[in-house]
């Protein structure tokens, strides 16, 4: 059998696929990658199905080795010393490392196969807010490469875009609890410019910035969550929803993030500063 050993895993790295969306009825969140485009390019790019497990790496640092030959592809984040937007072979005995990305957070390795860990209720995405699924990868650890493959799409090199370096502008719509906020406080959201916090993860994106003046004070019943719901906890500054948010919150959503948007949302680093505007 096919198969990768992880030397080094970096500051963060998982397996995503497509996540276990449908279930958040039965209180099972969805997870999954977070740069959707980026994840899917990867696994195009060497003949996977939709939907094959990857892996998603968090600010570089991943170190591999190639147990057998293996058809690799890496996107997202462009972190140095690999080739990106590519198929690539690396061969049995071969060593990968992935230098810290110039722009963006989140890089994703897609190996001809896919990863082939155990499904957990129909996923193999880490869920970190759950625990659902596979622990985080760390050093010395065997992944298991399938065998579930499609013809090769003889793309030598895809132009895409990398994540963006400067300020990020992030469309939003008035969310349910628009109401709960003054038209000042909405006028600070959509026009203030914002910095991630530190304390961003899959999660969500935390944004540090000016308190949103709140029209009532009350509180709020556990209301359904989705991916992109900007949540206002007490602190009065935004909570943008990632893969692994959970299913139910109790903190007036004021916004959603433009669908379009999410994936470059999922690729805001640290300190980086983001705008909102209300579309």
């Amino acid at each position: 059998m096919s198969s990768l050993t992880v030397l080094e895993p970096g500051p963060l790295a998982t397996i995503q696929d497509r996540g276990r969306s449908g279930q958040a009825a039965l209180g099972v969140p969805a997870s999954g990658a977070c740069d959707r485009s980026a994840y899917a390019l990867a696994n195009r790019l060497v003949g996977n199905p939709d939907g094959a497990a990857a892996i998603e790496v968090t600010y570089g640092g991943l170190v591999v080795h190639a147990d057998t030959d293996l058809v690799i592809a890496i996107t997202g984040a462009p972190c140095t010393g690999v080739p990106l937007n590519a198929p690539t072979t690396l061969r049995a005995g071969q060593v990968l490392r992935l230098g810290a990305p110039s722009s963006g957070l989140r890089t994703y390795v897609a190996v001809r196969g896919g990863i082939d860990v155990p499904a957990v209720l129909g996923s193999r995405s880490t869920d970190l807010l759950s625990g659902l699924g596979p622990a985080p990868l760390v050093a010395n650890q065997t992944l298991p490469v399938g065998s579930s493959v499609e013809p090769m799409p003889g793309v030598d090199l895809a132009p895409v875009a990398h994540p963006a370096d400067g300020t990020v502008v992030l469309r939003v719509t008035p969310g349910p609890r628009r109401d709960w906020f003054t038209d000042a406080g909405w006028a600070s959201l959509v026009s203030q410019l914002y910095q991630v916090s530190s304390n961003s993860n899959r999660v969500g994106v935390r944004l540090d910035g000016e308190p949103l003046e709140r029209a009532c004070t009350g509180e709020l019943a556990s209301e359904g969550m989705t991916s992109g719901a900007i949540q206002i906890p007490p602190s009065g500054t935004p909570v943008i929803f990632l893969a692994d948010h959970p299913v139910t919150g109790g903190y007036p959503v004021i916004a959603y993030i433009a669908s379009a948007d999410l994936d470059a949302c999922a690729q805001v680093r640290p300190g980086q500063p983001v705008r909102l505007l209300s579309s």
